[in-house]
């Protein structure tokens, strides 16, 4: 069912504002906080790219319009009291000024090591949202020398010819009764196959949705 909406339903500040955190479809990595206005919300809505208030130059502007950096809208939603957006969308390249995938790279100190790296007791598969995130953030900001920087400037045929030699790894170490062999061979397989689905814009989310329907 679709729900009847309105711009008039959001609560926007003194200044006629509402901030819009932009977050990758894909990876869920938050791309940056903009503010949009009544215009910019509405031509964002038409265009099903983001447009933002620039509340510096006081004007609007189109995400991308002179880098090249669009953000193709997938979803929009805001919170309970309609003050706030959260923007989902497919990157055309860096979020930030800077040339950084994010514009949120930067962390304050006094962040506790465990909590970081994650429990993997409490979640098991935290490890492959981290690992989405980085290699969505490869896939923009192509640093040299990374590996994964090599398999997007190579193309879907190289990507694919990892992922095909990595699945024959898998075989060879399943056939020889080698658990350690395995495990990296295994390793090797989930990360080639997680480059590709961001080569293809699948997000895991999709696969593992397709995997909840068939349960």
């Amino acid at each position: 069912m679709t729900v009847p909406f309105s711009i008039e339903e959001l609560r926007f500040d003194e200044n006629g504002l509402i901030p819009a955190i932009i977050q990758d479809a894909g990876s869920k990595s938050v791309l940056t906080l903009a503010y949009m206005n009544k215009e910019s919300l509405q031509k964002s809505l038409e265009t099903k790219e983001t447009w933002f208030w620039s509340r510096s130059r006081q004007e609007l502007w189109h995400k991308g319009g002179t880098s090249g950096n669009t953000q193709r809208i997938v979803s929009m939603s805001y919170d309970c009291d309609g003050d706030a957006l959260v923007v989902q969308v497919v990157p055309n390249g860096p979020a930030c000024h800077t040339g950084a995938y994010s514009c949120f790279s930067s962390e304050l100190p006094g962040a506790d090591a465990k909590e970081k790296q994650g429990d993997y007791q409490s979640d098991r598969f935290a490890i492959l949202g981290e690992l989405e995130q980085l290699i969505a953030a490869r896939e923009l900001e192509r640093p040299e020398g990374s590996y994964t920087t090599y398999l997007f400037e190579k193309g879907v045929d190289k990507i694919l010819k990892k992922v095909g030699e990595e699945a024959a790894e898998v075989i060879i170490a399943a056939k020889n009764r080698s658990a350690e062999e395995l495990r990296y061979e295994a390793s090797d397989l989930i990360f080639h196959l997680l480059v590709l689905l961001r080569e293809q814009k699948l997000p895991l989310d999709a696969v593992l949705a397709e995997l909840q329907e068939r349960r």
